[in-house]
């Protein structure tokens, strides 16, 4: 059983950001042209088993947060995971992603165990968000293409350079996720806190994640943009993709399962009434 490994250098400011070199033939298009971030035909699991967190102490000892903990999500859902501050969500959803030197566990996506892969090659398939979005470069267009601008600068491939996003696949693949008020030539730092999550969301949607950790993306913001954020997140689920999310709101009829982590447990809260699930782990 493997601890998490945390990121090191520039890539550490990315979480949720896959450096694969995208390819954009893997955008399946239907309807009107809009790009489809997966399929339920390729539905995604995730398992994950003995899932432990323990810290350093105050007094110079250690502490447990959780212990043991198993957890499942499958592609088509979305879980929510609810519960006191600081009963260890942000930990339970970064060791996931094997981004929490704190934390050890057994981790499966589709068979394949976590230990079979390096860390970046497992953020490539298990994406993390952070509450706060990081979006870098001239405007939204540079914001988006920017894991692949990473992942051509340490290689220097010029082949891949080449396949970088086009500015007509990321307007339709923002159209198609509601965001057709944002302007692809609009500098970052002007966009509002809503605008900026669904940029950041798009972003990592665009590296065909299996799964997609939302850590409180939705915190911050007003209503109208939490609700946005939530479409999109469940069109991505629909498509195949699975998604765990911390939330503090109310809930907002978008998951199908509700999970409660407090005093080291995690359990069961209700199944939401308008996404129903087949699936009964926990």
């Amino acid at each position: 059983m493997r601890a998490c490994q945390s990121e090191s250098g520039r890539a550490a400011r990315f979480h949720g950001v896959s450096h694969r070199s995208p390819c954009v033939l893997r955008h399946r298009q239907h309807g009107g042209g809009l790009p489809i971030m997966g399929s339920m035909s390729s539905a995604h699991d995730f398992h994950a088993t003995g899932v432990t967190a323990v810290v350093n102490n105050d007094a110079g000892g250690t502490r447990t947060i959780f212990k043991d903990l198993s957890f499942a999500v499958h592609g088509g859902e979305i879980v929510d995971i609810t519960g006191p501050s600081g009963s260890g969500k942000s930990t339970l959803l970064t060791s996931f992603a094997r981004l929490n030197v704190n934390t050890t566990g057994k981790f499966v996506l589709d068979g394949v165990d976590s230990d079979t892969l390096s860390p970046q090659q497992w953020r490539e398939r298990v994406a993390y968000l952070p509450q706060t979005s990081v979006l870098i470069g001239d405007n939204v267009a540079d914001a988006i293409r920017l894991p692949w601008s990473l992942k051509i600068r340490v290689s220097q491939d010029h082949e891949a350079a080449e396949q970088k996003l086009p500015d007509s696949l990321i307007r339709s693949t923002l159209d198609s996720l509601g965001c057709d008020d944002i302007d692809l030539a609009r500098a970052v730092q002007d966009l509002s806190g809503g605008q900026a999550a669904r940029v950041s969301l798009t972003r990592t949607l665009l590296t065909h994640p299996g799964v997609l950790l939302a850590d409180e993306v939705d915190a911050g913001l007003d209503e109208e943009n939490a609700d946005k954020v939530a479409d999109i997140l469940r069109k991505a689920a629909d498509n195949g993709t699975a998604v765990v999310r911390i939330r503090h709101r109310k809930p907002d009829g978008r998951a199908n399962r509700i999970m409660v982590l407090a005093n080291g447990t995690i359990s069961p809260l209700k199944t939401a009434q308008s996404a129903p699930s087949t699936h009964t782990e926990v």
